[in-house]
């Protein structure tokens, strides 16, 4: 622990600051200081409850002889940009909130993090953080909203979005309004959020069994408090995770997410967190255990069902128990143990939530990877949201660039089944930022072509999404794919089965078009997203703001096998 800090008149400056903030003189020299980072937001359901989830923490703390310290971190909702060109920052955001955390800690020099978080790119930032600063790290998340009822259905924020575009009544979109987000907690699908949260356990960095606690049970603030003691454990037994995140641990995260069918989000920031660790993994990994591992997750949109069912159904722990035949069970645990010991204590449960790997939900993965020449690089789909009709498609495109004209499009009626939609310079560094395509896609569902029209793009999807949708084609268009020279009326093969992604061109056209490329300026000269598009990654490697060195590689090149 770092008491040296505090300790000697060179600390006298830095003690009467803790001092002044309330904090006792033993407080100071003698225990342990462990971060707080809280992602509290006033404006969100899933980030306006965790003042009560902090203040939990901080009694566990307390409890077991630490001293928390709190701050603040950036929270935003991605629904409040939805549709909205602002939703392109919610990549980037991944990237500030872990440069948040970090600029806190390295500062105060904490022993330890308990970072409270919820949603989509929020919680992935602070898992980000506690691998760049590999202290001792926990992460309490907010767990789940309840699902809705309107006129006798269960209905989720999702819902509101198709009656949007289905021609609702505004006395209908009122009436789901005040009923499709009825608590606190991130929306109830397997949307970004929820994906992570589940995946902090496997990650080892969220108590197991905790991570899906829904915000309105109870055991949220209890579990929430004994997150706070351990923490203190956690530092004590010097904890990190370094140790604790192997490559193996990062294999069992594709696996589980591949088996509960989660956001294709989940792809990027695994591969920046292996990438912060200094792991060598690539999409070839996803690949290798998309052929071994089917969904078995009936959870919305592969399901009927709800991350609250999921929860009760047994929650991650009982994921990875009907997968302990495939996982790497000899890893570390967080409480000092292996996996296999903590499994060893579980009793499978199979529901119709949460089926077995012998009677899986779809003999189908959650993820795939699609490649071809319109994505060497690799592309991403989530076959068990993609329907039967549009499995395989060979059509015509229709190129857009950017996600509001393709919208625009199908209002207009310019896009009829069997279009393939092509939606570019939305990736990384064209958006920049790799935005959500929301507009789009809502509209397909809304016109009805979500099951006879395929939409490809180098952009990002919600975990909401459902339909043909391939995203995070690499490389993307302002870094001159394949994607940029796509003309109007090209025909094109999508092969969710087959994984293909092909342009049908020869390659002397490609090439011709080509030298008659040029790259387009940046969308943004200032600010964050400038800043991002020069920094980040390719989508391949995370789409993260992590180093480069002179010859575009890695700063990091000590690669852990």
């Amino acid at each position: 622990m770092g008491t040296e800090f505090w300790n000697g008149a060179q600390a006298a400056h830095r003690r009467v600051m803790m001092k002044a903030a309330s904090y006792s003189d033993r407080d100071i020299r003698k225990k342990p200081h462990i971060g707080l980072p809280n992602s509290y937001m006033a404006g969100s359901p899933g980030s306006a409850h965790l003042r009560q989830i902090a203040e939990a923490v901080k009694e566990g703390i307390w409890a077991a002889g630490g001293v928390p310290v709190e701050f603040g971190i950036p929270a935003t909702c991605g629904n409040i940009a939805n549709g909205a060109e602002e939703l392109k920052y919610e990549q980037v955001g991944r990237d500030i909130v872990a440069m948040s955390v970090e600029f806190v800690t390295r500062v105060h020099n904490f022993d330890g993090l308990v970072m409270v978080a919820s949603c989509d790119n929020i919680i992935a930032g602070c898992y980000l953080a506690a691998m760049r600063l590999d202290l001792p790290s926990m992460v309490v998340t907010g767990g789940s909203m309840q699902p809705g009822q309107y006129c006798g259905k269960t209905v989720v924020e999702a819902d509101l979005d198709t009656a949007r575009f289905s021609g609702a009544t505004e006395e209908e979109l009122f009436g789901l309004e005040d009923s499709v987000c009825p608590s606190f907690g991130a929306c109830p699908s397997m949307g970004t959020a929820n994906t992570m949260q589940m995946l902090g356990e496997v990650l080892n960095l969220v108590l197991p069994g905790t991570s899906t606690t829904p915000a309105a049970d109870n055991a949220k603030l209890r579990k929430a408090r004994e997150a706070g003691a351990y923490a203190v454990e956690l530092v004590k037994a010097g904890r990190k995770p370094s140790e604790l995140i192997t490559r193996e641990v990062l294999m069992n995260a594709v696996m589980f997410d591949m088996a509960v069918a989660g956001s294709t989000n989940a792809v990027l920031h695994l591969l920046s967190y292996a990438y912060e660790l200094g792991i060598k993994m690539t999409l070839a990994d996803f690949e290798k255990y998309a052929k071994e591992i089917p969904c078995i997750n009936a959870v919305v949109p592969s399901g009927p069902y709800t991350v609250v069912d999921f929860h009760y159904a047994g929650g991650v722990m009982n994921v990875m128990k009907q997968l302990e035949s495939r996982l790497f069970t000899d890893v570390p645990g967080m409480y000092g143990n292996t996996w296999k010991e903590m499994l060893s204590r579980v009793t499978p449960q199979e529901n119709k939530v949460i089926h077995s790997l012998e009677k899986p939900l779809f003999h189908e993965p959650g993820l795939k990877i699609l490649r071809g020449n319109l994505s060497p690089n690799g592309a991403i789909v989530r076959p068990t949201a993609v329907y039967d009709e549009v499995k395989y498609l060979k059509g015509k495109a229709k190129v857009y660039d950017g996600d509001r004209p393709a919208f625009e499009a199908i209002q207009a009626g310019e896009i009829v089944p069997g279009d393939i939609i092509v939606i570019r310079y939305e990736g990384c560094k064209g958006a920049p930022g790799m935005k959500e395509l929301m507009l789009s896609i809502d509209a397909l569902i809304g016109k009805e072509l979500h099951k006879s029209v395929g939409l490809i793009s180098d952009a990002r999807f919600s975990g909401f999404n459902y339909g043909a949708i391939v995203g995070h084609v690499s490389p993307e268009a302002y870094d001159g794919g394949v994607i940029a020279l796509v003309e109007d009326g090209d025909e094109i093969v999508m092969d969710i089965n087959g994984g293909e992604l092909t342009l049908l061109v020869s390659e002397d056209e490609i090439e011709r078009r080509r030298k008659a490329w040029t790259c387009p300026p940046l969308k943004e000269t200032k600010g964050c997203l400038n800043i991002y598009a020069r920094m980040c990654r390719p989508a391949e490697e995370g789409g993260a703001m992590q180093p480069w060195d002179l010859d575009g590689q890695s700063f990091y090149m000590d690669v852990r096998d």
